[in-house]
Parts: C-alpha cells; structure tokens; sequence
C-alpha cells in the first residue's frame, strides 16, 4: 500500500493507496481522513454529472466484486490507519483522524450485486478493528436505485450499523437535472427515492451548485429544489450538504462550469435553512 504525496481536498486519485476498492480521501464535508470504497473500479455510473472528477467515465453498473479482494483491501488499510503511522505520513496536521468509512468511488456504488454485503462486511471490520459508531457507514449515492429491494436490503444494514445516506439532490426540475446529472428524472421520481431512503436510514441531501456559463442557479431554479425537498414523505431529511467545486471536472462539460464565490451559496443555503433545512455549506 503506497501513496506518493500528502491527501489533499483537491486530490481525490482514487489510486493513492495502490488498492483496487478502498481509498484515503481528506474530505471537506466529513472533516478528516474517509476510506472510501470504490464499488465502480470500471469508472461506470448510471448518471453523467457535469461536475464529476472521475477520468473516462462511461455508462454502466459496477462489476462483479472481488469480496476476497475487498476484504483484504479493505482489512489491511485500516490496519495501516489504526496500528500503523499512515495517517502521520499522509494526512495534515489537524486531520489526521478517521472520520468515516463512505462507498462512494468512481460511480454509482448502489449498482454492484454486492452493495448489501458489502456494507455487512465494512461494519464488520469496523468493529474489529476497534472503531465504533463515531466513525459511522456513509453511502453516498444518486439515489436512482433506490426502489430495488436488493439495494433497500443494503441500506436498511446500513442503518443498522448506525450509518446514515448522502442522497444527490443537485436540481428541482426535469430540465436542470438532465443538463447537471446528464440524465432526465421527474422531480417526482427523485423525491418518491428519496423519500425510501429517509424511511430507511438517516438522510442528508447532498447538493452542488455552481455557475453554469457564468449564470449561478436563478430563484426559479432554487424554488424548484426547495418545491422537491418540501415534498419528501416518511420522515424529513436530515439536512442539506451544500458544496461547490473544489476539485476540476474531467468530463466534456467542464467547460461550462466555475465556482459560486462562498457569499453566494451562504446566501442559498439561508434561502434552505427559511424552509427549516439544517444546512451546512462546503465552499
């Protein structure tokens, strides 16, 4: 297990540990060091996000898991975490903690056969290696998934585990969501998976805007979102992850988009907590 430079919030190379499935990401919204485990080594997700930083994207679902191979991936970085000085090595000052274990990778994790055992086997070795519920199961998810009962079996195991959903929210209308997602959804839709999803697991939404061609998200646009959320059914949604661009998009459509400066997503996110959204901001 190798990795050439210090973790940055700007270098997300899912290639730093030299794994296959599991990966050290410094995330802004988790506050620390993440394992991320890629479910989607293939780089094939479902949707086509504008934003996504994953290199030769394609559509598809993830392949068949190795399990052994994850297992042991996955067994020995944390062991490199826990017993070894990785995290002194390779994190910041200040962040050298291990704040979540999240499936998230190189496109829709929900997609792979092996989602349910998966979250079984990362809350298994959670617990072996002496790490508790403070450092919680996330998936991190478009959602799109969610009416299948292999993938509601998943995420009722992630509950159970004390772990909680990142559910992508990006837009409120048919239009914005196949022009940022690059892919056409009924608001409907999403709030009918959404609304699965809080009924299962704690839920936070997870939302990025930007400029699009130098116009940021229009009050219609933001009403449209708020319209969506306000509709969620058994039970509300446990907050909003509010985020901009970081990290630069490797798909065709980068060209389009630039950063809103912070003012103006704390000027969004206040227009989401008038709604009574708990809402935390990641420029």
């Amino acid at each position: 297990m190798t990795s050439s430079e210090p973790l940055s919030i700007r270098n997300h190379d899912r290639d730093l540990a030299g794994l296959t499935y599991v990966y050290p990401v410094l995330s802004r919204r988790a506050g620390g060091v993440s394992v991320g485990i890629n479910l989607n080594p293939n780089n094939a997700c479902n949707w086509h996000c504008a934003y996504c930083q994953v290199p030769d994207l394609v559509r598809g679902r993830a392949p068949d898991i190795d399990a052994g191979q994850l297992e042991a991936e996955l067994s020995g970085f944390l062991e490199a975490l826990v017993h070894g000085d990785w995290l002194q090595r390779y994190a910041p000052d200040g962040l050298r903690s291990i704040r979540d274990i999240a499936f998230s990778g190189n496109g829709e994790p929900t997609s792979a056969a092996a989602f349910p055992d998966a979250v079984a086997l990362a809350a298994r070795l959670r617990g072996e290696f002496g790490l508790g519920r403070e450092v919680p199961l996330r998936l991190i998810t478009n959602g799109s998934l969610m009416g299948q009962a292999r993938v509601q079996e998943g995420v009722r195991r992630l509950a159970g585990a004390g772990g909680e959903v990142w559910f992508k929210v990006d837009a409120g209308t048919r239009e914005a969501m196949e022009r940022i997602n690059g892919i056409a959804l009924e608001p409907a839709a999403v709030r009918r998976n959404l609304s699965r999803c809080c009924e299962l697991c704690p839920t936070w939404v997870q939302t990025c805007m930007f400029r699009w061609d130098g116009v940021p998200p229009s009050d219609d646009e933001i009403d449209a979102y708020l319209e969506l959320l306000a509709g969620v059914e058994g039970g509300r949604v446990a907050g909003v992850l509010l985020y901009g661009i970081a990290r630069p998009s490797m798909q065709p459509e980068a060209i389009h988009l630039t950063p809103l400066r912070e003012e103006e997503l704390e000027a969004i996110a206040a227009r989401m907590r008038k709604q009574g959204l708990t809402v935390r901001v990641s420029p």
